[in-house]
């Protein structure tokens, strides 16, 4: 439930808004724990103003790990300036453009103020913190060191988001371009081709092989198009329900690891986030085994998911890092050969640092190469598909106006 609220503030000032909670009455005591004094309160009904308006475009909304990123710098520069827990996410959630981070961060505010811990909040709001940042968040408040945290979980979803953006990045641009060719070659399929079909058909002349192709292709979907596009609809909305099943998103990401010319890039990836992930967390104070359980929730691979929570146990038994990995093709043995050093000498984080940095500078190389690899293939591909396109309407024509001389 929504309610409107009008409050005066420790300075004598008065104070507008809306807040989202069970009942009236939580809502006064959660107005009263940020120092308060309500002086009007009710429900905001539907259809009744702008605010029920804002609420519905929350579902809308979205966080990004940007959104994240932005979030960890700044309530570490609050934290460095000495600025206590509680005030600094009420700024952060006064200041917020987007609704959805501004009413959790309200709403972790209150739990704060309520007695539970930073990370307790948290974990209570997975649309903002994975259980990666939540376990930082966790160790931090053990270490004492809550500021240092927040600006490594920032430097490091700063380096992930990099990365991934630069991955998703390099697929943008071929993708834009052969879907603006398959849009453009259905449009002659279905509008020009049709109108040419007529006179070649009206000659009476013998047509060559790769021109029935088209002739046929274009009679399919002009009489057909409205189905094939149902079914194709229906194809991608299986395939993103099977994505969510386990053995279904399991396939899917087995078959990244398959594909030629991209599966190095994603092998990478997913291996930089793992080294990633693994040096933060260790180097927080956090074990072994639940660094690898908390890695293996956000590396967002079933296949490395399920190699890293098998690890996991192995590790919890009694086997090495580096032995445990040992068994699996998907772990370089390079990758493995460094972390038996850093194990062998006390430095598992530096190493798994350094592993990390190396794979990060791999897939920069890999994209790069993959962009300059994939423009001049889409430009042949492009000019084969137009010329044998239009050598099938062109031919035909040219040799029924050589007929007619």
């Amino acid at each position: 439930m929504i309610f409107s609220y009008k409050a005066i503030t420790q300075d004598g000032q008065e104070k507008k808004g809306t807040i989202e909670v069970a009942t009236q009455d939580m809502a006064i005591v959660a107005l009263q724990r940020r120092g308060l004094v309500v002086a009007s309160i009710e429900e905001v009904k539907e259809g009744q103003g702008g605010s029920i308006f804002n609420y519905n475009l929350a579902f809308l909304e979205s966080v990004s790990s940007k959104d994240v990123v932005m979030l960890s710098r700044q309530v570490a520069t609050l934290f460095d300036a000495n600025v206590s827990v509680l005030k600094a996410f009420r700024m952060l959630a006064a200041e917020s453009e987007k609704s959805i981070i501004r009413n959790n961060l309200t709403l972790l505010s209150d739990d704060i103020q309520g007695g539970l811990s930073i990370s307790e909040s948290m974990l209570k709001r997975p649309v903002l913190f994975s259980p990666f940042y939540v376990n930082m968040v966790r160790a931090g408040e053990e270490s004492g060191k809550l500021s240092d945290t927040f600006m490594s979980l920032a430097d490091q979803m700063e380096r992930s988001y990099e990365l991934t953006s630069k991955a998703r990045g390099a697929m943008i641009y071929p993708a834009f371009v052969i879907g603006t060719f398959v849009v453009v070659m259905i449009l002659m399929l279905t509008m020009v081709i049709p109108k040419l079909a007529g006179i070649l058909e009206e000659s009476g002349q013998a047509v060559p092989v790769y021109t029935q192709i088209v002739l046929f292709m274009s009679k399919f979907l002009v009489d057909y198009g409205i189905f094939f596009l149902f079914l194709l609809v229906g194809i991608v909305v299986y395939l993103w329900k099977f994505k969510f099943k386990d053995e279904g998103g399991f396939y899917l990401d087995r078959m990244k690891l398959s594909i030629p010319f991209v599966k190095d890039l994603f092998e990478k990836l997913y291996l930089s986030r793992i080294s990633d992930n693994m040096d933060t967390m260790l180097s927080s104070g956090i074990s072994m085994v639940r660094s690898l359980e908390i890695s293996a929730s956000v590396v967002d691979n079933k296949v490395y998911e399920q190699i890293l929570i098998k690890t996991a146990e192995d590790v919890r038994g009694g086997v090495p890092l580096s032995d445990a990995l040992y068994k699996y093709e998907e772990m370089p043995n390079m990758m493995i050969q460094m972390i038996r050093v850093g194990e062998e000498t006390g430095k598992l984080a530096p190493i798994l640092k350094t592993v990390a940095r190396f794979y990060r500078r791999e897939v920069n190389t890999a994209v790069d190469t993959l962009v300059s690899l994939i423009e001049p293939i889409m430009i042949v591909a492009l000019g084969l598909g137009v010329g044998i396109l239009l050598a099938s309407v062109l031919v035909p024509i040219y040799n029924i106006a050589s007929a007619g001389f």
